[in-house]
């Protein structure tokens, strides 16, 4: 094997072990999800309402594109698949499960000791250690499968300088611009977030305050959290000032803009799925700027790309 292959080597072999672990990750994960949109294994009654049973289904299928795309990363075919059907579904799921798998070892242990208060089956604590194994072995394993297979597929995605030569027809006028705006939009969102994550009671109902517990506190300063990192990663790719290599800031952007647009579109699909101590109107402007802000953010992702794509490549319009 000469010296140009064994890198390659060695990422389709990364490719192979981590497409292969997420998709056994994510197995039990699945079949839970197939069982409780059958009425089985139901932790509570409330899940057995038409409109739980309709979110399980929709997450048997996220489950199922998981375990394809795991797939698609570890095999070459997966490749000659069009960007638009990896790019979707990655953004995405990485959105939900790395910030999740930061959380897991927390908010595990605390979502089974407030189901189990809310009257939840003893072996619904069971389950919830699979689901809880699931995500984060998924959000472990399928990151450096993506990786491998970027590398591969996108190999200006992935590596080198933040800072390039532009060719004529470049964008980066409007996304400096579109950066900026975006950027004061998640650093507003984090302050608040993080200020009610912290104790603050400002736009909160007062006689909501004292059933705030341990999930809601870190999913609020979690989500603050990645609106800072967001803002950073995208000055950092529209000004390319702050980090010499292009992976951290592109990483940041991505990982925080699917985050926002997730976990929001989710509240706002179902608001009456977790608690929310917030004022109606506080609650809605956070989620709508949470989706909004993210698929700016996705936008602004793609304009860099496709330039520094055409720049390295050296093509012209």
């Amino acid at each position: 094997m000469t010296t140009a292959e064994q890198p390659s080597s060695r990422i389709m072999k990364l490719r192979r072990v981590c497409g292969y672990g997420a998709a056994i990750a994510v197995t039990p994960y699945l079949l839970i999800k197939i069982a409780w949109t059958f009425g089985l294994f139901l932790p509570t009654e409330q899940m057995g309402d038409a409109s739980w049973r309709a979110i399980n289904a929709a997450t048997v299928v996220v489950a199922a594109v998981g375990i394809l795309l795991a797939m698609a990363f570890s095999r070459p075919w997966g490749e000659r698949l069009p960007a638009w059907l990896v790019a979707l579904p990655v953004w995405l799921g990485t959105g939900l499960l790395v910030p999740m798998l930061l959380l897991a070892p927390v908010l595990g242990p605390a979502a089974i000791t407030r189901d189990k208060g809310a009257g939840a089956a003893d072996f619904w604590a069971y389950e919830q250690i699979f689901v809880m194994i699931s995500l984060v072995g998924v959000g472990i394993c399928l990151p450096l499968a993506l990786a491998g297979y970027a590398k591969a597929r996108w190999p200006e995605a992935v590596g080198g300088p933040t800072d390039y030569t532009e060719l004529p027809g470049h964008t980066r006028q409007l996304q400096i611009t579109l950066a900026r705006l975006v950027a004061v939009g998640c650093i507003l969102l984090g302050i608040i977030k993080v200020f009610w994550a912290a104790g603050g009671t400002l736009g909160l109902v007062p006689d909501m305050l004292d059933d705030r517990d341990v999930w809601w506190h870190l999913l609020t300063l979690s989500t603050g959290v990645w609106a800072f990192v967001g803002a950073w990663g995208l000055l950092v790719l529209t000004f390319r000032r702050g980090s010499q290599r292009f992976l951290p800031p592109l990483a940041a952007a991505w990982i925080s803009s699917g985050m926002l647009f997730s976990y929001n579109l989710f509240s706002a699909i179902r608001p009456d799925a977790q608690y929310s101590p917030e004022y109606p109107l506080a609650r809605v402007l956070t989620t709508e700027a949470g989706i909004v802000l993210g698929v700016m953010m996705g936008m602004i992702i793609l304009l860099v790309l496709h330039d520094r794509r055409r720049a390295l490549r050296g093509e012209s319009i």
